[in-house]
């Protein structure tokens, strides 16, 4: 029987946004340096006469750290406090971002960028499973943690590009800072809970890895679109809709910025009508939101289906983080771990097959595919069920499922 009492850490705190402030703006720190990564590996090639292959090298280097160690990270993160992880992992993350262009050999370049991937990967599931317990049971709140890396993602090229264009590559090291003071920060918060405030991010009842395996595979292939999308939708509007350079990244720019919206969205529709069918109401709706934005070729008009585009596709996003824990009530850490940080990067492993895809057929031939792939994650969330329900928490604002 669940006890209510693991959300006792929530009832004397104000609401979902002031309980989560501080993760997601680490969230946003640490997912910065994923943004600035693809940002800053074209300078490598224009000022550094770095090959395409070296470049392509120096981007899997950053995928690799970042993805890989998740679930060992966050098998440790479950079994021991290591309060130390998260802040180190920030400072790791910014570090080898920053230090990248200032690394006088492509080895020493290709080594930083796996360390800042590394530290990325420090902080995700230490992070999610103290996240999950400042959210008690509200998936609002799990959603502001989740947008707050988002938030990092988009902010990362917007900051980095022109940086890098006006001051060289050596400007890498201007981004060290914001790292090494979020660290502080979370150590400090760190210092002031006790373990036993830790403990509460463990809910009662049974691990259900079946369910999991399945909720990993929804974001596979989630992960696939979301990764196509930013890589073929600027591409898309310059090659297909005859569009600016600039006008293309508008539309990511718009696109990413839908992402952000739509996992707000997307935790306030969990507590409102359960995690499981709002998971599957933001698949279903991909399909029309892609094609919707496929049929449409007029290069301004087709901009705000950009934004519908990403709101609608990420929907699910944090919501899958939290549906993940509460399937893996005793492992919080690997969980998080896997749905955001593992399942996330699997997405990139397809992208050759896409390129294949374009390279016959244009962007727009990719970004068909991609549009017929929620079919895939429609047929797989249908196997999902929603946690067992207990109690809201009263800080939350929404029913918890536990597992």
């Amino acid at each position: 029987m669940t006890s209510i009492q693991d959300d006792s850490v929530s009832h004397d705190l104000p609401g979902p946004w002031h309980r989560m402030r501080l993760w997601a703006g680490a969230h946003a720190v640490d997912d910065f340096y994923q943004g600035l990564v693809p940002a800053a590996v074209p300078f490598f090639v224009l000022q550094r006469d770095f090959s395409y292959v070296q470049a392509s090298g120096l981007a899997l280097a950053a995928t690799l750290g970042s993805a890989l160690p998740q679930v060992p990270i966050g098998l440790l993160a479950d079994r021991y406090r290591l309060r130390w992880m998260a802040p180190l992992g920030i400072c790791l993350a910014g570090i080898g971002a920053g230090l990248s262009g200032l690394a006088p050999s492509y080895p020493l370049v290709f080594a930083l960028l796996l360390t800042a991937g590394a530290g990325i990967a420090m902080f995700h599931p230490p992070a999610g499973r103290d996240a999950r317990c400042a959210a008690g049971g509200s998936a609002t709140a799990m959603s502001y943690f989740a947008a707050g890396g988002s938030v990092g993602f988009f902010v990362g090229p917007a900051l980095v590009t022109p940086a890098l264009d006006n001051l060289g590559l050596g400007a890498t090291a201007l981004f060290i800072p914001p790292a090494v003071l979020m660290g502080f920060v979370l150590l400090r918060h760190h210092d002031r809970t006790s373990v036993a405030v830790a403990e509460k991010a463990r809910r009662e009842g049974a691990d259900r890895p079946g369910l999991f395996a399945t909720l990993t595979a929804v974001e596979v292939v989630r992960s696939t679109i979301s990764t196509g999308l930013n890589t073929f939708i600027a591409l898309y509007w310059i090659r297909h809709l005859s569009a600016s350079s600039g006008l293309g990244g508008l539309a990511l720019t718009l696109q990413l910025g839908g992402g952000v919206l739509g996992t707000l969205l997307g935790g306030r529709l969990a507590d409102r009508i359960g995690m499981v069918r709002t998971v599957q109401i933001g698949n279903a709706a991909m399909l029309p939101a892609l094609w919707l934005m496929l049929l449409c070729d007029d290069e301004h008009f087709a901009l705000p289906l950009a934004l519908l585009v990403g709101l609608i596709s990420n929907i699910p996003f944090a919501v899958l983080i939290k549906l993940g824990q509460d399937y893996l009530p005793s492992r919080p850490g690997t969980a998080a771990g896997v749905t955001l940080g593992l399942a996330v990067s699997a997405g990139g492993l397809f992208m050759p097959l896409l390129g294949v895809v374009a390279g016959h057929h244009g962007p727009r031939g990719a970004l068909a595919v991609l549009a017929t792939v929620p079919v895939l994650a429609i047929l797989l969330s249908a196997f999902l069920r929603e946690p067992a329900r207990r109690e809201p928490a009263l800080a939350g604002g929404g029913p918890a499922g536990t597992g």
